[in-house]
Order: structure tokens, then sequence, then C-alpha cells
């Protein structure tokens, strides 16, 4: 029972930042790779068949926690989320990067995982499809920042819209860009 974990939203302004895990179905999933080398088109097809032959998992830390705690440690939390929200106690988790969270799970962090291992590859694509749906519903709250395609990073229509309404709820007052714009 070796689990994958990825995040998805560390760099954007605004928005959780989303944890997956996945443990991989018998037989697997044909077609995995790196969310970010794949279309939106088929990372939504894979998502759906990832959640209905798969065991898998979610984990978020809002907008107040990454500010609280910094977008590291942030992101550390929602992969525990991840890992717990599967409801059994894994044998090994591989985890994207180069950090891990001080958890009981026996663990090793792979940087470039999501392109090496099919489970990483798998908490990839549901961690980045749900925090893309996330910044979707944000962009109808909150029009003309572009989230439904910059999915809350900081693009030229997104700091345009930052400087002329300021931040809204979803944005990340600690990270440097929002909290300059936040002050003037």
């Amino acid at each position: 029972m070796i689990v994958g974990v990825d995040e998805a939203g560390r760099g954007p302004l605004a928005g959780p930042v989303v944890a997956a895990a996945v443990l991989l179905c018998e037989g697997g999933i044909a077609g995995l790779d790196d969310s970010k080398k794949l279309t939106a088109k088929r990372r939504g097809e894979l998502e759906i068949e990832i959640k209905a032959r798969c065991r898998w998992g979610v984990g978020e830390a809002s907008v107040a926690e990454i500010d609280r705690i910094n977008i590291l440690q942030a992101t550390l939390l929602a992969m525990t989320r991840a890992v717990e929200a599967l409801g059994f106690e894994p044998h090994e988790v591989l985890v994207d990067g180069n950090r891990l969270p001080k958890w009981r799970y026996t663990a090793r962090a792979i940087v470039g995982g999501d392109a090496l291992h099919p489970c990483i590859s798998a908490a990839s694509i549901i961690a980045k499809e749900h925090r893309d749906r996330f910044m979707v519903g944000a962009a109808r709250d909150y029009p003309g920042f572009g989230w439904e395609t910059n999915m809350g990073y900081g693009t030229a229509q997104h700091l345009a819209a930052l400087r002329k309404h300021g931040p809204t709820p979803h944005h990340r007052t600690s990270f440097v860009p929002v909290a300059q714009l936040a002050l003037i």
C-alpha cells in the first residue's frame, strides 16, 4: 500500500493550497503524468478514472492558515490532511518534492516524483483539478481577476485587478505582491 502525495497551489497569490493522496488501483491507470504536462481535458478524464477506481484523499490549507503559518508549513499541513483523508494507514508515502511533513508514516521525498511515480502523478492530477475548480468558482464571485484562467497566479491581469480593487478574502496577504498593494 504505497501512496503518492502531491500538492497544487504553492505559488499563486490567491486561494488555498491543496494536496492529494492516492493509492493506485490494481492494474494502474494508463496515461498518468505530471499534471502540468497534461491538457486540461486529459486531466479531467484521468481525474474521473482515478476517483472511480482508486483510493484517494484531498487536504487543503486555507488562505488564513497560509498567512498564519507560511506556505511551506501550510503545504505540509494539506499533505497530512490528504493522507489522513484516505482512512487507512499506508505502508509508505511517496511525496513529490524535497520536504516531508512530520508524521508517523514511512515516507520518501522525491524531487520530480510526479513524473517518476504513477501514484504521485495521480495525486498531482487530483490536487490540480480540485484547486482549479475552487479558483473557477472564486472567479464567479470576484470577476476581473482572471482566476478562471490564471488560477490565482500573479499574471498582469490579476495584478492590475488587485491594484484596482484591492485584495479579496481569497488573497494571501502574507505574499509580497498582495502585501505591498494592500499598503497603498
